[in-house]
């Protein structure tokens, strides 16, 4: 790990720099776009957010979605609790079995925004097995993470190998994992959801 690349990850530790971070390089747009076209939230959905850090996604959702936030930061769920704790309950903790005891296919939609690729592959065949008990028949986990792809820009490779995640992959490697578990799997690689060049792709792994 470099210098750099170190003291930029311990920075984004921290919730109030995340979170512009994120507004910086993420705009209203980019966010409409993923939030209309890929997670589509209607009326009454109950929302599972695994890694929603500070709950900045909650500006996006409609007000009339049951969302509940987990994440292992403290730091990430303070601050969420703070400017959100109106709109959902927040959990400082991993979810597993044991957190959706009692709450097995009841989620319309589970997310997983940014946490694959910091993952290893055992790791994420468990988050897709999580995600596949907590839904309902029909549901949808919806999965968004950078990517390398076969002709994409110098800047959006390079700023993907200084990820804070160190296991981004290609779209065929994120493929094999959602499949091992979800029958149906659609992936879509986007070059335009960020503010800078970067390549992003969103998994739809829909519970049959």
């Amino acid at each position: 790990m470099s210098q750099t690349t170190g003291g930029l990850r311990s920075i984004l530790s921290f919730p109030l720099v995340y979170s512009l971070f994120r507004w910086l390089v993420s705009g209203e747009k980019q966010q409409g776009i993923y939030i209309g076209e890929y997670v589509r939230p209607k009326a009454g959905d109950r929302i599972l957010d695994i890694g929603c850090g500070p709950g900045d996604i909650l500006r996006y959702l409609p007000r009339d979605v049951r969302y509940e936030g987990f994440d292992v930061s403290e730091g990430y769920i303070e601050r969420a609790n703070r400017h959100f704790g109106d709109r959902g309950t927040f959990r400082c903790a991993r979810v597993d079995a044991a957190s959706l005891s009692g709450n097995e296919g009841t989620y319309d939609i589970v997310l997983a925004n940014g946490v694959v690729h910091h993952l290893d592959d055992s790791e994420a065949v468990d988050l897709f097995r999580l995600a596949k008990i907590a839904l309902k028949r029909g549901g949808r986990l919806i999965t968004l993470d950078g990517c390398y792809v076969p002709g994409q820009s110098r800047i959006a490779r390079y700023l993907l190998s200084r990820d804070r995640g160190q296991n981004v992959r290609d779209e065929a490697s994120y493929l094999a994992l959602a499949r091992q578990v979800f029958q149906s799997v659609t992936p879509h690689v986007r070059h335009d959801l960020l503010r800078i060049p970067y390549t992003i792709l969103i998994l739809e792994c829909m519970q049959n």
